[in-house]
């Protein structure tokens, strides 16, 4: 055999092998990622308004830079955070006197903002776990039921935060997304999407934020208590005036 043939047939065995290591859970959330936007994640700049501030954010394989500005009594406020770390600024004077507990509370804030405005890219982070807990059915639409822990090293401050994506078994996409958290007193929430706008070949999603009465409930009864109306709305997740660019490939 030739090289080159050798080498194509090589590439071919390597390719079939590693498809096969994705796990069914893994090819679900690909295939979401997909059907919101796919290759267009990889290298884009995406600018929205959410509750009276802007943000600006930027991903690509390598690297990432979010950032929101708004107004205050003390001017106009712009906090950075990427690979590099948090920065904040009040009217373009760097504001050096910021405790750690601030700096970590400012960039979970904005790196937040950015995780869900992204979904579900995200979800193939290295330190993502994904497990698929099995196929369900809400108002009549059959999902795959997919649950997202996080490993320590990679996982960032939430990385004991636990998540369910409700994933449409015929179009792939998320409709539903429930979450456990630990900061500020810890809870569990549930969001069903309200709102869709197409923008630059990605699908960005509005929500209700629903709680239940008690914080401490678990999170795999979420779906039980959404679907019997034992959930409170407690907020509307909007994004406006949505931009998107995207950026030239390294």
């Amino acid at each position: 055999m030739k090289t080159n043939q050798f080498l194509f047939f090589f590439l071919l065995v390597l390719s079939a092998i590693s498809c096969k290591q994705r796990t069914e859970a893994e090819k679900i959330v690909d295939a979401a990622i997909g059907a919101h936007g796919g290759d267009t994640y990889e290298q884009v700049k995406i600018e929205f308004d959410f509750r009276n501030t802007h943000y600006t954010i930027f991903k690509s394989p390598n690297a990432y830079e979010y950032i929101r500005e708004f107004s205050d009594s003390t001017g106009l406020v712009k906090d950075v955070l990427n690979n590099s770390g948090f920065v904040r600024t009040v009217n373009g004077v760097k504001i050096d006197t910021l405790t750690e507990e601030r700096v970590g509370a400012f960039s979970r804030s904005v790196n937040s903002v950015a995780y869900f405005a992204f979904l579900p890219y995200g979800l193939n982070d290295p330190a993502a776990v994904k497990t698929l807990v099995g196929q369900t059915e809400i108002k009549g639409e059959k999902y795959d039921l997919i649950r997202v822990t996080f490993q320590a090293e990679g996982g960032g401050d939430h990385f004991e935060d636990q998540f369910l994506y409700w994933f449409g078994q015929d179009d792939h996409l998320m409709d539903y997304m429930a979450y456990l958290y630990y900061t500020d007193g810890g809870g569990v929430r549930l969001r069903e999407v309200s709102g869709v706008q197409e923008v630059g070949g990605i699908r960005f999603q509005n929500y209700i934020n629903y709680k239940p009465t008690d914080k401490d409930t678990p999170l795999d009864n979420m779906q039980v208590l959404f679907e019997s109306g034992q959930l409170e709305k407690l907020s509307e997740i909007n994004l406006e005036n949505i931009q998107v660019e995207a950026l030239p490939k390294n």
